[in-house]
């Protein structure tokens, strides 16, 4: 398990901003700045700046508005965590859009604030999603479950990447979507915690995300007959 990083004043957490509003970002910087321990390197307004700057400025938060006049802070989250996979991206929108939470989800971000936040709050997400810790909170992350699930098809949508599962990489993930940690997993399916461990590093590989908060929104994709999962040992 990877260990929390900790940051102090010498070493303080080193954010960078991205909102095409001059006022917000003003506003962003100087409530951050105000703590001893966060430290605003740079800014952007529009996607371009954010893709040329960013990387060059070695960040270890990106606080990413959704909306931008030239594409959207989901893009850039994506792009930025390519080149810089220990960067944490907290998301930033005036609205709640479940449609955003999963592109931001699967595009590797650790949290999703709204813009009406209390100043206090987004300080303390940012300290959050620097330590490593995801600031996606399960009632959140159900709610998105449940709308996922809810195809007015009727059918359930599979995708693509989960056809290449193998039957037991596809029970462990309908595990991860039902929030079960490795060692309830391993009992359910009287595997080691640490042959659980394995399965989930190659199905992550598989489905080409980082997270495992990712691989449960794609669990939500996959339907299974309750007869047919997890068959007695």
């Amino acid at each position: 398990m990877t260990e929390p990083r900790t940051f102090t004043e010498e070493h303080p957490i080193r954010v960078f901003l991205l909102d095409d509003h001059e006022v917000v970002r003003r506003g962003l910087a100087d409530l951050l700045d105000a703590e001893p321990d966060i430290s605003v390197v740079g800014d952007a307004e529009n996607v371009e700046h954010a893709l040329a700057r960013g990387p060059a400025l070695r960040p270890d938060v990106a606080v990413l508005d959704v909306r931008l006049p030239d594409g959207d802070g989901i893009t850039v989250c994506r792009e930025l965590r390519s080149r810089m996979p220990e960067l944490a991206c907290l998301m930033l929108t005036s609205f709640d859009d479940e449609e955003a939470l999963l592109d931001a989800i699967m595009a590797g971000a650790s949290g999703y604030v709204l813009k009406q936040i209390k100043g206090s709050d987004l300080v303390s997400a940012v300290r959050t999603v620097a330590s490593g810790r995801s600031m996606l909170d399960p009632e959140t992350t159900a709610r998105l479950m449940r709308s996922l699930r809810a195809d007015p098809s009727g059918e359930p949508a599979i995708a693509p990447e989960l056809a290449s599962l193998s039957p037991r990489e596809r029970d462990i993930l309908a595990l991860i979507g039902d929030g079960l940690t490795n060692r309830e997993i391993g009992k359910k399916l009287y595997l080691s915690e640490k042959t659980v461990k394995n399965h989930i590093s190659r199905l992550l590989a598989k489905l080409g995300v980082q997270r495992r908060v990712q691989a449960a929104v794609l669990a939500s994709h996959l339907e299974q007959p309750e007869g047919e999962r997890y068959p007695a040992r």
